[in-house]
């Protein structure tokens, strides 16, 4: 999505996919710092490390604890999380809220600490947060409740826990297409919704993986007849503010989302 950007608006550069190993991280940070670069995104497993690397923190990253772009400003790299509106974003163009919800998030990692904040600064009621180790559930829930206002947030040991949750998201790699494989994995096994959504209002369903459209979580979810949404929204739209925050201009949002559609459309 961003190569069919930069050709529709005339830029001369090129968006790269970096096979990075975590022991190569330092390296590929310095590569960032040459003349001809813009920056970079990051994803998993790099999220948190990658901070340690950077010259300069937004506020939104240091309070969230995570980056997922890293923009270039002269011989400095500086780094940013757009996860968070991106991830609103696409929920608001589905018409859902987390305002005043109850809401299910599974998974402590990056990608979680960057929506459990847009959550809290959305306004959910109850943040429930689950993850298959404990502690690093608590951990996030630990580290929210510092700007937490008045939402309510807990750390869950099992899934039972969650129950009755209006809104559940889904952070981990569960699902994740690997190897060209769909894994038949979901955190919330195929008949857990019957017992675990109660008297949840309107529940839905949101999986911020995106290979594939439809994960096992997402399918078991719509054979409970919840409404879903895939990861595809979250990335276009953090992908849109990470192209602005590069190049200073506003992103083409449907060459963007077209080219992403018929990425992931060859993929399915």
């Amino acid at each position: 999505m961003h190569n069919a950007a930069f050709a529709h608006l005339g830029i001369d550069a090129t968006y790269e996919a970096w096979d990075v190993a975590p022991e190569r991280l330092a390296e590929a940070l310095e590569r960032l710092r040459q003349d001809d670069m813009l920056g970079a995104n990051v994803t998993v497993p790099h999220k948190t490390a990658v901070m340690d690397g950077l010259d300069r923190l937004t506020d939104r990253a240091q309070a969230v604890g995570a980056v997922n772009l890293i923009v270039r400003d002269g011989n400095e790299l500086v780094g940013d999380n757009q996860d968070t509106e991106g991830f609103l974003q696409a929920l608001e163009v589905e018409g859902v809220t987390p305002a005043g919800k109850r809401v299910a998030l599974l998974g402590a990692g990056g990608a979680a600490r960057a929506i459990g904040w847009a959550l809290v600064h959305a306004g959910c009621r109850e943040l429930r947060i689950w993850n298959r180790t404990a502690a690093r559930a608590e951990e996030l829930a630990s580290s929210l409740r510092v700007d937490a206002r008045d939402t309510i947030i807990v750390s869950a040991s099992q899934l039972d826990d969650l129950r009755d949750s209006d809104l559940w998201i889904q952070t981990t790699t569960l699902g994740m297409r690997k190897g060209g494989q769909d894994p038949d994995t979901s955190p919330v096994p195929g008949d857990g919704w019957r017992s675990l959504l109660g008297d949840a209002i309107d529940p839905v369903a949101v999986d911020i993986v995106y290979r594939p459209l439809r994960t096992p979580f997402l399918r078991s979810a719509t054979s409970a007849g919840m409404q879903t949404i895939n990861g595809s929204g979250m990335l276009l739209y953090q992908g849109a503010a990470a192209f602005e925050a590069w190049t200073g201009k506003t992103a083409p949002v449907d060459v963007m989302r077209k080219a992403l559609h018929d990425a992931l459309e060859d993929e399915s």
